[in-house]
C-alpha cells in the first residue's frame, strides 16, 4: 500500500499548508473526502485500516482550534448542570448499526451515572425517534447534537460541550472518517478516555491515539490491530441482552426442508466480490426446499435480482421472507422458525451473529477470501460450518440432519454463554 502511504503524506501536506493559514475548516475537509475516497474503493477494504500521521495531524488541529477558543467556553452552562460521569462521542445515533446498541448497553450496565452523548451529525442525521424509544424515559440520560455548520464550528461546538462538562470518562465511537469527533479529544483536555476501534473493516481515524485506551471489540481486530499496527490495544468482547429461548422456541420444528436466516443491511452484502449474496439465496432455497428470512433493508435493485432469479428457479415468492427492520434480531429469527443462520457476506456482522448464537441457533460461516476481520471466523464457535465456495455451501445444506441441528443449538447457546453476556460488560466498568 506504498501508493495510500505516498497519498497520506500528500494530503496531510496540503492540510497542514490550510492550518499553519489558520483554515481550520478547509485542513479538516482536505483529509475528511480523502478519507471517504478510501472507504468506498472495495480494494481498500480490510486492506487500509490506520494511519499515524493523520491522527497525528488530527491532534495537531485539535490543539490550534481549542487555542483558537480560549477560555469563553469554560464557563458554558447551556446543557443541564448535572455533570455527566460518562461522554460518547458518537458521528450519528442510529436505529441500526451496532456502535447505537453499544452505546445503550454501555448506558444500561452503568444505571447509577449521568450520561451524555454527543452527535458530531458527520455521519449524517440522527435518528432522534431512536433515541426517544431507548433513553428519553431516563433522567440520566442526555443527548445532543452538533448545530448545523461547517467541520470547524462542529469541532469547537464539541470542545465546548467537553470543556463545560468535565466528564469523568469519554468514550470514543466515532464512524472512519469522523475527523471532529478524532480532533475534539486531545490529551491536553486531561479526560479518561477510551477508543472504541468498531469501524473495523476500513481505515478509521484515532486508531492510533495513545492517549486513549484502544479497545477492540472482536479477537479478529484485536490481534490484527496488536501484532500487525503495533498498538498496545485491549480487548473486549461484544455483548448482548439475554433475551433467553423458552423450551417451546427451542423445540425443533424440523420438517424436511430447513429455514435459513440472515441479517444484514446492503452495506454488508451489496459489495462487488467473487461470491454474491443476492444471486446465492435463491439457490440456497432451491437446496433446501424451505423459506429464507432476510433481516435488513435492502436496495430495490437487490430485491428484484433475487426475486428473479428465484422465478427463473420456480421457486414462490412467497419462500423469502423479507424484514426492512426489527427491533430484535433474536426475537425474530425465533418467530420465524429458523433452523440455521447464514452469517452475512462478503462484510460479516458481529452482533448479529451473537443474536442468533443467543438465540441457540446454528450458524454457518464464510471464509473471506483474503481477511479474517470479514470473515468473523472466531466469534462463531469452533465446530460451525465454514465455507467458500457456494456449491460446498448448497451440499452441507441439502445434507444436514436432525441430529446435527440439535447438537449445534446446544453449541451455538454455549458460545454465548461463555463470552457474550451482559455481565462480562458489567465486570467491564
Amino acid at each position: 500500500m506504498t501508493i495510500i502511504s505516498k497519498s497520506v503524506r500528500a494530503y496531510v501536506d496540503q492540510a497542514r499548508s490550510a492550518l499553519k493559514q489558520g483554515n481550520i475548516n478547509l485542513a479538516i475537509r482536505i483529509v475528511h473526502d480523502f478519507i471517504e475516497r478510501i472507504i468506498t474503493e472495495p480494494l481498500c477494504t480490510a486492506q487500509v485500516f490506520a494511519s499515524r500521521d493523520l491522527d497525528e495531524m488530527w491532534l495537531e488541529i485539535g490543539r490550534q482550534n481549542l487555542s483558537n477558543l480560549g477560555v469563553i467556553f469554560k464557563n458554558s452552562r447551556d446543557i443541564s448542570e448535572i455533570r455527566p460521569h460518562a461522554v460518547y462521542i458518537v458521528s450519528r445515533l442510529q436505529r441500526s448499526g451496532g456502535h447505537s446498541r453499544l452505546v445503550q448497553d454501555f448506558i444500561r450496565e452503568q444505571p447509577d451515572k449521568n450520561h451524555l452523548i454527543l452527535s458530531t451529525e458527520v455521519g449524517g442525521p440522527s435518528s432522534v425517534d431512536y433515541f426517544l424509544k431507548h433513553f428519553a424515559a431516563d433522567n440520566n440520560v442526555q443527548f445532543l447534537r452538533a448545530p448545523r455548520g461547517n467541520f470547524q464550528s462542529r469541532l469547537s461546538w464539541l470542545q465546548s460541550m467537553l470543556l463545560a462538562k468535565q466528564p469523568e470518562k469519554v468514550h470514543l465511537l466515532n464512524h472512519h472518517q469522523d475527523s471532529v469527533a478524532v480532533a475534539a479529544l486531545i490529551p491536553e483536555l486531561g479526560f479518561s478516555g477510551s477508543f472504541y476501534h468498531h469501524g473495523d473493516h476500513h481505515l478509521c481515524l484515532g486508531v492510533h491515539l495513545s492517549h486513549l485506551t484502544h479497545v477492540d471489540l472482536h479477537p479478529m481486530g484485536y490481534h490484527y490491530c496488536r501484532n500487525e499496527l503495533g498498538v498496545n490495544n485491549r480487548y473486549l468482547p461484544l455483548t448482548f441482552e439475554d433475551k433467553f429461548v423458552t423450551p417451546s422456541q427451542n423445540k425443533s420444528t424440523y420438517s424436511g426442508r430447513i429455514t435459513t436466516g440472515t441479517a444484514a443491511r446492503s452495506n454488508k452484502v451489496e459489495i462487488p466480490y467473487y461470491v454474491s449474496y443476492i444471486e446465492t439465496i435463491p439457490s440456497v432455497l432451491k437446496a433446501t426446499g424451505g423459506k429464507h428470512i432476510h433481516i435488513g433493508k435492502l436496495t430495490p435493485w437487490a430485491l428484484y435480482r433475487i426475486y428473479d432469479l428465484m422465478r427463473k428457479l420456480g421457486i414462490r415468492k412467497d419462500r423469502l421472507v423479507y424484514i426492512e427492520w426489527t427491533p430484535s434480531v433474536w426475537q425474530s429469527l425465533l418467530e420465524h422458525k429458523v433452523d440455521v443462520y447464514l452469517a452475512s457476506f462478503p462484510y460479516g456482522a458481529g452482533l448479529t451473529l451473537i443474536e442468533a448464537m443467543g438465540a441457540g441457533i446454528p450458524v454457518i460461516m464464510h471464509q473471506h477470501m483474503h481477511s479474517r476481520v470479514l470473515s468473523g471466523l472466531e466469534l462463531a464457535y469452533p465446530e460451525a460450518y465454514r465455507w467458500s465456495e457456494p456449491k460446498a455451501l448448497l451440499v452441507y445444506l441439502a445434507s444436514l440432519q436432525p441430529e446435527k441441528l440439535e447438537h449445534e443449538k446446544i453449541l451455538s447457546r454455549l458460545r454465548y454463554e461463555h463470552f457474550h453476556r451482559p455481565e462480562i460488560l458489567r465486570d467491564y466498568f
